[in-house]
């Protein structure tokens, strides 16, 4: 498994609702497309209105690498860069865990 934790710090509401829309656009491609994306979980910060969490988990590096370049996850960078001040990514190092299918426990 492969996985990652992205924060978004938006510049504003007007920004973090078109934000919000290019995600929910952004997702139904996801669900219909990519099929070693397990999870692709997006999050408002409770007390943070401006800030946007995803946890992405993919089936390996090789599906996040494709999901990289799918022209809806093109799109979704490019299009976002008006809408944020702020990014960070954080690859992670899966381990014990519940409903991620079979890891070690």
């Amino acid at each position: 498994m492969f996985a990652l934790v992205v924060r978004f710090d938006l510049k504003d509401e007007e920004s973090a609702k078109a934000f919000d829309a290019l995600v929910a656009e952004t997702g139904i491609e996801i669900r219909a497309r990519e099929p070693g994306t397990l999870i692709y979980a997006t999050h408002s910060v409770e007390g943070e209105p401006l800030a946007r969490v995803f946890y992405e988990c993919y089936a390996d590096r090789e599906a996040f690498e494709a999901h990289e370049v799918q022209p809806h996850v093109i799109r979704f960078h490019k299009e976002r860069e008006p809408y944020t001040q702020d990014a960070r990514v954080e690859f992670l190092t899966v381990g014990p865990s519940k409903g991620l299918g079979s890891l070690n426990a």
